[in-house]
């Protein structure tokens, strides 16, 4: 997707009449949890038939939103980039914001941990990306976020594997916008690889069904150790 500062007018009504269509909002909504999926699947997503499906996937690669791996015989698509994603939890925000339209219910463990696109957001997400910078454990520099090795060694501390962290430094992330939270968590490619890292080590499970992150009690224990509190947003 092209860089939004880039935009023109028409390049910007180009992507709103994209997702202007019902079926291909669900599409992309079924995709911002970061996985690949055959056009079977986001067919049975959007409610549409095979051919219906494929003229919008068409239009979804053509127009930048969308991005397609072949494996063999197979045709996965996914969306573009973090870009693409971080738009769709943007546009959500109005939403969110609204004093009428609180998360209830199913949404309740949405807003508690999911993913955006494929790095942890919701107010645990919120708590992790405040209690590190707070704690001088990441840095916010001009070319995004960065651990640093007072924060890597924190993380090895609490659990992480030392090998896998040892990597982490090499990553940049960048903070991402929370639509329920409207503060910010850890994108981009650092952000990635430390909920990766969470849900190799049995922090973190992914619900049964939808972008719910579910963390163990063991998670919460190693996370506390960090300083993050779930129930308090706010950096210790």
């Amino acid at each position: 997707m092209r860089d939004a500062t880039s935009l023109n007018r028409y390049q910007l009504a180009e992507v709103g009449a994209l997702l202007a269509e019902p079926a291909r909002a669900a599409m992309l909504l079924a995709l911002s949890d970061g996985t690949a999926r055959p056009a079977g699947e986001l067919a049975q997503a959007a409610g549409v038939g095979a051919a219906t499906a494929s003229a919008h996937l068409k239009r979804l690669l053509e127009g930048g939103l969308l991005a397609l791996h072949v494996q063999g015989r197979h045709r996965y698509y996914r969306l573009a980039d973090d870009d693409v994603a971080a738009m769709l939890e943007a546009m959500a925000m109005p939403r969110a914001s609204s004093a009428t339209l609180r998360p209830a219910g199913g949404d309740a463990a949405v807003r508690r941990a999911r993913t955006c696109y494929r790095h942890l957001a919701g107010q645990l997400g919120v708590a992790f990306c405040e209690t590190m910078l707070a704690r001088g454990y990441l840095h916010a520099a001009s070319e995004g976020l960065q651990l640093l090795p007072v924060g890597a060694e924190a993380l090895v501390d609490a659990g992480f594997d030392a090998e896998g962290t040892a990597k982490l430094l090499r990553l940049h992330g960048r903070g991402c916008l929370d639509w329920t939270e409207r503060r910010l968590h850890v994108g981009g490619p650092l952000g990635v690889a430390m909920t990766v890292a969470m849900l190799d080590a049995g922090w973190l499970r992914r619900a049964s069904q939808g972008r719910a992150l579910v963390p163990s009690a063991d998670g919460l224990r190693r996370l506390g150790s960090l300083g993050v509190r779930l129930d308090e947003t706010g950096p210790r």
